[in-house]
């Protein structure tokens, strides 16, 4: 699949790359990322490729970010408009301000403005909410984020990180309201965050959300630097330095053999297993270099077989509770032993029996 296979974000008619370029790096602001002119150079070849869909936020290298990206490509409309801008909002960028981040009214119309100015663009063409602000009612959220969409100033809204039953709550209620409702759903998802399978993956599937992924290499855990040697110091130690393990290090030797079976690399399987779980659209990729751009690109010509996912199935699939462990049975349960798509199934003993009543 090339990057310019593009696809639709969930349910909704918005075509994007089945890789998103993520610019939390884009600037150097916090010590480490890209400089201006490598990040100018990223935007450039992940266009000339095909790529399509750009993902920013608000306090990204303290707002640079989005600066970089509208200097770039804001201010030309021939090339912006080709693109699928998206970027956040509730982070706080004015210290001292209690209104200055969250997902209030008052905020989110400021930080669209702002984000606006930066971007160089009239308008956002996908603007997440990036944390749930639990001081702040969904609804009030929602009708600012639906006003924001009828003054033609954002195309569609997603959400980040937030528990999928305030997700839920967030769509029926604008679904009722005939607001504007979230396309797609931005979460942690690889090889070693999969606990999202549990209600967010299935929440996305039967809501017809997107998914799209962040750090699908787990801050580069599953890239293939990181071995039982120790030798490659971890950039940012916060992040990587729990995760090296010998759980990890056992993934990591079963991703080696997979990778040199395709004739490819470690970070290329990882990225290939993410994008093709079901109800993933386009999994999110940062690079600082365009070399790392263009190696982890590639993923997209990496075909898993059966084998290779079982394995890495054995590995990382988490174990579940109730209600998700019944599961087989309750197509049993509700169908009367006749599972999706007439299959028939063993009668589970919950099922009532023939000539039996319910209370």
């Amino acid at each position: 699949m090339p990057l310019d296979h593009y696809v639709t974000l969930g349910r909704s008619g918005l075509r994007v790359s089945p890789f998103c370029l993520g610019a939390m790096t884009f600037g150097e602001d916090l010590g480490w990322g890209s400089s201006v002119k490598e990040s100018q150079q990223i935007i450039d070849r992940y266009i000339e490729l095909g790529g399509n869909f750009i993902d920013t936020a608000n306090f990204y290298t303290k707002s640079h970010s989005e600066k970089i990206l509208g200097d770039h490509v804001g201010r030309h409309a021939a090339r912006r408009d080709r693109l699928v801008l998206a970027t956040k909002f509730s982070g706080n960028l004015y210290p001292g301000d209690p209104n200055g981040g969250g997902s209030s009214r008052k905020s989110i119309l400021a930080a669209c403005d702002n984000s606006l100015r930066r971007l160089q663009t009239d308008y956002i063409d996908l603007y997440w909410l990036h944390n749930w602000d639990v001081h702040t009612p969904i609804e009030e959220t929602m009708a600012a984020l639906d006003d924001l969409v009828r003054a033609g100033k954002v195309r569609y809204i997603g959400v980040s990180d937030t528990p999928a039953w305030k997700i839920a709550q967030a769509n029926v209620t604008a679904q009722f309201r005939g607001w504007s409702a979230f396309i797609a759903m931005q979460i942690e998802y690889s090889l070693l965050e999969r606990t999202v399978e549990q209600e967010l993956v299935p929440l996305a599937l039967e809501f017809g959300i997107g998914i799209t992924p962040w750090s699908p290499l787990k801050s580069g855990v599953l890239s293939g630097k990181y071995t039982r040697n120790g030798n490659e110091k971890a950039g940012r130690g916060a992040f990587v330095e729990p995760y090296l393990n010998e759980k990890t290090f056992a993934l990591v030797d079963v991703l080696v053999e997979i990778a040199r079976a395709h004739e490819t690399t470690v970070a290329r399987v990882a990225l290939a297993w993410v994008q093709g779980r079901p109800g993933v659209t386009s999994t999110i990729i940062g690079a600082r270099l365009v070399a790392q751009l263009e190696d982890n690109i590639k993923a997209l010509e990496v075909k898993l077989n059966a084998n290779d996912l079982a394995r890495l199935d054995a590995l990382t699939k988490p174990t579940f509770g109730f209600p998700q462990s019944m599961q087989p049975v309750f197509p049993a349960i509700h169908n009367g032993g006749t599972t999706v798509n007439g299959v028939g199934a063993p009668l589970s003993p919950f099922v009532i029996g023939q000539g039996e009543k319910p209370y």
